[in-house]
């Protein structure tokens, strides 16, 4: 990414994200919010992306190459039809819509969730918690997503810089500090409000609010739901990691994910879908789906069925 018309913007971006975190800090020593921050889980978050800017190198160089391998079949060039201006901002739609379908997978794979699982894993939510980012981006193979996008004329430089945009957005709304923005923000964009509810793991808030920059994706496709008022989100995963180990937590799901698939007991189709069927899958029984968690609310919760993020019955 050292072509001078695409920089890594993420990090020429790092002054600026030490800079928020210590006005959050600031902000919570007046403003103080229950639980919004612990010393170790900063640190934690911070060691994390700081170990994700390393891997980051080795993730882009390859894929870089197998993208820039994948240009040579595109059908056109968009740079040959309009100003680069356009261009960035097509890409920047498409790379988000893309960005949805990614995220969307990481939930519901537990292959992929096993990357995804890092971010997911703090129990507060601040500015650190957007830093807490995974150091197996590579291994996920969801570079394969981007190919269509190259192959209708997006150069993968383009796209490399509109993705650095799209993180760079996200990195703001992983606060406690902002409430609510104005309606017509919170129809079209993603805001704080609605990732609250993506890192909640409250049942209704279970596989919600995918989007990176617009959150129309997940109103088009049914995965939005907005943030109650009366119930706060509770964040983390369902089963805590209780740790702080970074190669724990960077590494930890693919042990897991080994250990069930040489465990005793289960079927060679069974082992498969430890890999790559949902989390929550087991051969036994033992564990939840996310379907499961919320059907086993609304039993002991009837008057919430039908209400958001939660099923009929």
């Amino acid at each position: 990414m050292s072509n001078p018309e695409f920089p890594d913007i993420l990090i020429w971006a790092i002054p600026f994200f030490i800079a928020c975190i210590g006005l959050e800090l600031l902000w919570l020593k007046y403003h103080p919010i229950k639980d919004a921050y612990t010393v170790k889980d900063g640190a934690t978050s911070l060691v994390m992306g700081s170990g994700m800017s390393v891997f980051d190198i080795a993730t882009k160089a390859v894929n870089l190459i197998f993208l820039m391998w994948v240009w040579q079949f595109a059908f056109f060039d968009l740079r040959d039809h309009m100003s680069l201006i356009w261009v960035v901002l097509i890409a920047l739609v498409a790379d988000d819509f893309m960005y949805y379908w990614k995220h969307f997978l990481y939930h519901k794979s537990r292959w992929f969730w096993a990357t995804h699982v890092v971010h997911h894993s703090s129990e507060h939510y601040n500015l650190t918690t957007a830093l807490r980012q995974p150091w197996t981006n590579l291994i996920s193979g969801t570079v394969v997503l981007a190919v269509p996008l190259v192959l209708l004329g997006i150069h993968p430089l383009i796209l490399f810089f509109v993705g650095a945009l799209n993180l760079l957005y996200q990195f703001w709304f992983h606060t406690e500090t902002i409430d609510k923005m104005p309606r017509w923000f919170e129809a079209v964009m993603n805001t704080p409000s609605h990732h609250r509810v993506h890192h909640g793991r409250n049942a209704r808030y279970l596989d919600a609010n995918y989007a990176g920059i617009f959150i129309i994706w997940d109103r088009m496709f049914g995965t939005f739901v907005p943030e109650q008022a009366a119930e706060k989100p509770d964040y983390g995963i369902v089963k805590p990691l209780t740790t702080f180990n970074p190669l724990k937590i960077a590494f930890g799901e693919y042990i897991a994910i080994a250990k069930d698939v040489f465990s005793k007991g289960p079927r060679f189709s069974e082992r498969i879908k430890y890999i790559f069927a949902a989390p929550g899958f087991s051969h036994d029984g033992s564990r939840e789906s996310v379907a499961q968690i919320k059907a086993a609310y609304i039993k002991e919760n009837p008057d919430q069925a039908g209400t958001p993020g939660l099923p009929k019955s």
